[in-house]
């Protein structure tokens, strides 16, 4: 059965500035011997197996290699509690990449599945600032970049990315710590990406 899901996004890791694993493709290396990044998902309209999964967030955290096409990685999901559980079983199946699409992409890449868990969620987005709160297992805020030479105010744009969506407005964490599944870091003041996304399969 076709599912679709549509929000927003925003992720950070531990690259300085404008990760290239993303700008690459998975091709080029991070800043970093490893990885450790946090995707958060939130899916304002969206539908899977008939099931309405509007207004519920999802968090992807990995640890990987730097170079992230080497595979490796080790993944873990975190879905909102406030889900039911046939939203969870759901969002789980679409962010996990059991029904295909994006996720379905990085699968042979994950070497290790490390959980899926419900934890309250708490996820904010004014267009510039992102924040998401789960628990005491991530507290991330980000704000995209807007150059003090752009006239325009629109913000640093990173285009014809592809995953998870084509254009992915650049930033920098003002918070970002992760504790979960045995993973645990604090990215603080390093790379984000953010943007609108629309999946479907």
């Amino acid at each position: 059965m076709p599912w679709h899901v549509e929000g927003t996004y925003f992720e950070n890791c531990n690259c300085d500035m404008a990760c290239p694993c993303t700008m690459s493709g998975l091709s080029a290396p991070a800043d970093n011997e490893r990885c450790n990044v946090a995707l958060a998902f939130h899916v304002e309209t969206g539908e899977v197996n008939g099931v309405d999964v509007g207004g519920l967030t999802v968090c992807v955290v990995a640890d990987t290699p730097a170079l992230m096409s080497d595979g490796g990685w080790k993944v873990g999901v975190l879905l909102d509690a406030a889900a039911s559980t046939e939203q969870a079983e759901a969002l789980g199946a679409v962010f996990g990449g059991q029904l295909g699409g994006p996720m379905e992409g990085l699968a042979p890449l994950i070497a290790e599945m490390a959980g899926m868990e419900s934890l309250n969620m708490a996820y904010a987005d004014d267009g510039r600032v992102h924040r998401v709160r789960i628990g005491s297992a991530v507290d991330m805020v980000v704000e995209d970049f807007v150059s003090p030479l752009d006239p325009t105010g629109q913000g640093v744009k990173v285009s014809g990315v592809g995953f998870p969506a084509d254009t992915l407005a650049a930033g920098t964490s003002s918070t970002a710590r992760v504790d979960v599944f045995g993973m645990t870091w604090d990215n603080t003041g390093k790379n984000s990406y953010s943007a609108p996304f629309a999946w479907s399969a």
